[in-house]
């Protein structure tokens, strides 16, 4: 069997075994008998624990950041990358529930150097969503009369940004564990919520394309 095809087993194996178990509680015995190979060919393969749990997490996160830069269009109004990017998102977490752990939960949890690793892929998505938040304040066009200055700061913007990635974040884990939503139900209730803004929506204004 080619090389890459016995890593990728294994790398499946590894991400299944460290989300349902952890990565303290893993033995790379497991991940071996998951995968159909022996421990030494793993050890050959991916050198230690702690090695394999990193590419696992650069794996997940590097298929995660593709599957959302990919879904956005550029030159398309802001809220409809933020909503194409959103779909994205939510759809690959829902599909890949063990890549999700492993960034959500497990890599976070387990300090340096593994959080850095996913810290590394959330900053890339915090400064796409800057990004699109930075097009909206242009596309708003001129602020009404007596409204006073609407543009944001970049402060406000990081802030924006990063609360938007939380609230993502949150919810595909919440979605992903509890179920009963699709991933366009997911962006919908984002969408709602962040662009519509919780004083118009509880007013029963909602977000549609345009």
């Amino acid at each position: 069997m080619p090389r890459a095809v016995r890593e990728r087993q294994m790398m499946d194996a590894a991400v299944r075994t460290f989300a349902e178990r952890g990565y303290r509680a893993t033995s790379m015995d497991e991940i071996a008998e998951l995968a159909g190979v022996s421990k030494p060919l793993v050890y050959l393969y991916l050198n230690s624990k702690e090695e394999l749990f990193t590419a696992c997490i650069r794996r997940e996160a590097e298929a995660l950041l593709t599957a959302v830069q990919a879904a956005t269009e550029p030159g398309l109004p802001a809220d409809r990358q933020l909503w194409a990017g959103l779909t994205a998102f939510f759809t690959h977490t829902a599909e890949n529930p063990d890549g999700w752990a492993v960034l959500h939960r497990q890599a976070r949890t387990h300090g340096e150097p593994f959080a850095l690793e996913v810290s590394v892929m959330r900053d890339v998505i915090v400064d796409y969503v800057a990004g699109l938040i930075r097009t909206a304040a242009t596309e708003s066009g001129t602020p009404r009369p007596g409204a006073g200055p609407t543009e944001p700061t970049e402060r406000d913007v990081a802030g924006l940004a990063q609360a938007l990635v939380g609230a993502a974040e949150s919810l595909a884990g919440w979605v992903n564990e509890m179920g009963g939503a699709s991933a366009k139900e997911a962006t919908a209730t984002l969408m709602n919520f962040a662009w519509v803004g919780l004083s118009d929506l509880l007013k029963g204004e909602r977000w549609s394309p345009r």
